[in-house]
């Protein structure tokens, strides 16, 4: 029965509404006591947080782990070492893996995995379809008894708007929720860059804003025919954020989440030939970011993603079309996000909560709190620290990502998953 006493912290939880320095103490994977030490508690482990900040473990809705199936680009032990390292103790695996998750057999597999990885909380999203191809729908109950917490599309297409209702009307009455990556795949073609001025001059084909907002509003407008929940993943766009808010406003049952790198890069930072920056959806302009940003702070949009797609050297070779699109992003979440801080976008509560509370909202998880009784999830980190993004510190298999050699601020020291310490600083210094 470990107890464990993190004192000297400072404790933000924005779903208590809770900011100030004192002990958190844990024992038996749950939160005891917050900001009070009760009468002969007596730890097992003490952590001295003097410095940091203690939070709540981070929830990511959208991360990569490359296996089944792709396993020469990642594994669910490698990628959940990186998730543990970036404070991330909950994560949604989308349904793209190879084989798809569209049966009970797949789950009960990455289930098994996560197990022996030792990072039990992965909660897979069920395919919409079969095998993602648009047709034909999954048996979307049996996946939910099988443990799937939601049914997405991943970043495939529908053949048909009727299969997006008949999927809408099918997850809705089983009270499932539906992830839905918006995208018009006539429109955006085989693009591989924001439509607009970088685009054409380097000769790169374009995916225009419409792609997304169009997909978009057919799936809002479905959402309302049918009542059922749908989460918008990976927003890209000014149009989006304007009829996601719109849709909020007459309250529609919606949510949204932006994935970290679009709240930063634009297509003006783009190195053309460089595809670490080849990302679906792409980056876009500079007025989109300020939509995004503005969204994020006003609650338009709900959660911070990841997007966490690792790759190895051979997919991220080649001109810049042809290779395959995705961030090696979980270990720049917090850092990124904690920019935003910096830079006076968004509060220190509100940031936390896009990687927290809000995420365990969408999700309908009892966690994402620092809540008495909730599993000791916890994140604590060191928003001073400045770290070079290298091989020495880089856990992830995948090290596509446009920040390699860059020098982020914002660290995490230790990562605490139902009470079990499952990463800290010094061990994989």
């Amino acid at each position: 029965m470990t107890k464990i006493l993190i004192r000297n912290g400072r404790i933000i939880d924005p779903a208590n509404n809770l900011d100030a320095i004192g002990p958190l103490c844990i024992a038996d994977g749950k939160i005891l006591a917050v900001l009070s030490e009760p009468a002969g508690f007596d730890a097992d482990t003490v952590i001295d947080a003097a410095g940091q900040i203690v939070c709540p473990g981070f929830i990511d809705l959208s991360v990569r782990l490359r296996e089944p199936g792709q396993t020469h680009k990642g594994s669910i032990l490698s990628e959940t070492r990186a998730a543990a390292s970036a404070g991330v103790t909950s994560l949604c695996l989308p349904p793209d893996t190879k084989p798809t998750i569209d049966t009970p057999a797949v789950v009960e597999f990455i289930k098994d995995k996560a197990e022996q990885a030792g990072y039990p909380q992965i909660y897979g999203i069920g395919a919409l379809t079969q095998r993602l191809a648009g047709t034909e729908l999954s048996g979307m109950f049996a996946l939910k008894q099988a443990g799937c917490i939601a049914v997405g599309n991943a970043s495939e297409p529908l053949a048909n708007l009727l299969i997006l209702r008949r999927a809408m009307e099918y997850a809705g009455s089983h009270n499932l929720l539906l992830m839905y990556r918006a995208n018009e795949a006539s429109l955006s073609g085989k693009g591989c860059a924001h439509e607009g001025a970088v685009a054409s001059r380097y000769g790169l084909p374009g995916i225009p804003e419409a792609a997304e907002s169009i997909a978009l509003a057919q799936c809002l407008e479905l959402a309302e025919l049918t009542g059922c929940r749908v989460h918008i993943s990976q927003v890209s766009c000014k149009q989006s954020v304007i009829k996601i808010q719109q849709a909020k406003k007459y309250g529609l049952n919606v949510t949204a989440d932006v994935a970290v790198h679009q709240l930063h890069l634009t297509e003006n930072d783009m190195a053309p030939f460089d595809s670490a920056y080849h990302v679906i959806p792409p980056l876009r302009s500079e007025i989109d970011r300020r939509y995004l940003r503005d969204g994020l702070a006003n609650g338009t949009l709900d959660a911070i993603c990841s997007d966490h797609q690792p790759h190895d050297l051979d997919a991220k070779l080649g001109a810049f079309p042809e290779t395959e699109p995705g961030v090696a992003s979980l270990e720049t979440l917090l850092p990124l996000t904690l920019d935003l801080v910096g830079q006076h976008r968004i509060s220190l509560l509100q940031a936390i909560a896009a990687l927290t509370q809000k995420p365990a909202a969408v999700l309908g998880l009892a966690s994402g709190a620092l809540t008495p009784g909730y599993a000791a999830d916890v994140c604590i980190f060191d928003p001073q620290a400045s770290w070079q993004i290298n091989r020495q510190n880089w856990q992830s298999a995948g090290r596509n990502t446009p920040y390699w050699g860059r020098t982020l601020r914002g660290r995490v020291t230790h990562t605490l998953q139902a009470g079990r310490i499952i990463y800290t600083l010094q061990d994989y210094s």
